[in-house]
């Protein structure tokens, strides 16, 4: 209503719809609205007790294509102040493309995004595959949730699948990969 962006909050919830954690983005106001999607956050994962469990840190990068030297970046922290991974944006003129890496930076799953991020009518899919990328293990979708809600809101749902015996600190990483898309493909500001 105001053109003004406001601090992000999300709810993290498993397949049966309950409420397992919720996130707040810590950001300023002027970071916020003069950076938009490229800005850096700070975005800290709290159980339902109350008790902060992941920290997500990205630095500001640029966000442009035409800039393969210093593209997107996100430490996860699990628990806060603990590097247990990193996502990495990896550089590519036409796919969004990134790297799961481990708390020693080796590569341990790649994400392959569409040509085309657009959410008309259908989920967007980003697929989570092997380091080889010759399989697929899991993906990370936003799901559409029909004309009204996509069009009148900035509300959106997005559903992360993957081995059930992945490591789970590579979960997490999975959770910031989630985030860095988002943020990435679809924020408006």
């Amino acid at each position: 209503l105001t053109g003004f962006e406001t601090q992000n909050k999300y709810e993290i919830k498993n397949t049966l719809g309950q409420r397992v954690y919720f996130a707040a983005e810590d950001t300023d106001c002027c970071t916020r609205n003069c950076c938009g999607p490229s800005r850096p956050f700070t975005l800290r994962i709290i159980d339902n007790m109350g008790h902060e469990v992941i920290t997500l840190q990205r630095p500001l990068r640029c966000s442009s294509c035409c800039f393969p030297c210093c593209l997107q970046e996100l430490e996860v922290q699990a628990p806060p102040g603990t590097p247990v991974g990193y996502v990495v944006q990896n550089w590519h003129a036409c796919l969004p493309k990134f790297t799961i890496q481990d708390e020693k930076r080796m590569d341990i799953l790649k994400i392959t995004g569409p040509c085309v991020v657009c959410s008309c009518c259908e989920d967007v899919h980003f697929e989570v595959e092997s380091v080889d990328e010759s399989s697929t293990v899991g993906r990370i979708s936003k799901q559409w949730t029909g004309f009204l809600k996509e069009v009148f809101t900035d509300t959106d749902n997005f559903g992360i699948t993957f081995p059930m015996d992945l490591d789970v600190k590579m979960k997490a990483v999975m959770i910031g990969a989630c985030f860095l898309i988002v943020s990435l493909s679809f924020t408006n500001t």
